[in-house]
């Protein structure tokens, strides 16, 4: 039967301080959106859900490490929580431009759009604690005690999370074969990417039977060449032809196919460098 103790570096630790200063200023952002009684639609319930979220795990993760109870879990709390910090990065930076994007009006004068204001400031500042999370427990060259807070594991959650923003822009396209083809891309890197974050926290990749390293680059190496003909695909049977219309208003579908267009190149970005990282820790032995 676990014990519970009272660990206060779990505050007073650098770590402590950039996730109370989360859990404050998420708090803080989604009150003063709550009071403005302004964000009903689809782009208001994301930011709204983000900011929550983000609140409830950084506060349960406080708490799990300062009764020290986190051990008692199934999962490798170390990868947990470098991956909750990184999708928490990416979630609170999205909610910060898209908040503001779609709520804020010019010119800003009503004590409404003064507190979405400040909302907007308040979530860029949490972004930033959790930014400073991120770079505080990132793995230093060498130590490989915890996968997903290497550059490669950093980067398998940026992978995924791109993929969603892609399936959530993927709304009105035309059945065509290429298309089809990228979707297909989108859906199998990400659900192979998702598996890899499950299994590592999870602490079930011990248990393959093969070196499990190598299967990852070569993984890496398959995917960048699947986004590879996503990146010359989706474009080309998306745009080719086909002008933006005058009249594309808020939710254009031109105007989604071109962001698909962008996210799908951030990806391609990404399974590159991920590439080259984690062939280096696999290829390249750093002499002891």
């Amino acid at each position: 039967m676990a014990v519970a103790r009272v660990n206060l570096r779990a505050l007073t630790s650098w770590v402590g301080i950039a996730r109370l200063f989360a859990v404050v200023l998420s708090c803080l952002t989604f009150s003063l959106v709550a009071s403005t009684g302004n964000f009903g639609d689809a782009s208001g319930t994301w930011c709204m859900f983000t900011w929550c979220f983000c609140f409830v795990v950084t506060l349960l993760v406080l708490l799990l490490e300062l009764l020290e109870l986190y051990p008692v879990l199934p999962l490798s709390w170390d990868d947990f929580t470098s991956a909750f910090s990184m999708l928490a990065v990416l979630m609170v930076f999205t909610s910060s431009v898209v908040f503001p994007a779609t709520f804020i009006s010019s010119p800003c004068s009503s004590n409404q759009c003064a507190r979405q204001a400040v909302a907007t400031t308040t979530s860029f500042l949490c972004f930033l604690a959790y930014a400073v999370e991120v770079g505080l427990t990132r793995a230093k060259p060498g130590d490989i005690s915890s996968f997903l807070s290497t550059v490669p594991g950093l980067l398998k959650v940026f992978e995924a999370y791109v993929a969603c923003l892609i399936f959530s822009l993927l709304d009105d396209y035309s059945p065509k074969s290429g298309l089809l083809w990228c979707i297909a891309v989108y859906s199998i890197c990400f659900i192979f990417t998702l598996l890899i974050i499950i299994f590592t926290i999870g602490r079930c990749l011990a248990y393959f039977p093969f070196p499990l390293d190598k299967v990852l680059v070569g993984y890496n190496f398959l995917a960048l060449l699947m986004y590879i003909t996503a990146t010359v695909i989706w474009p080309l049977y998306s745009f080719k032809g086909r002008p933006r219309p005058e009249s594309c208003g808020r939710n254009c579908p031109w105007d989604k196919h071109l962001g698909i267009t962008f996210l799908t190149i951030f990806n391609l970005i990404a399974y590159l460098v991920d590439l080259v990282y984690s062939s280096r820790m696999v290829f390249i032995r750093t002499p002891s």
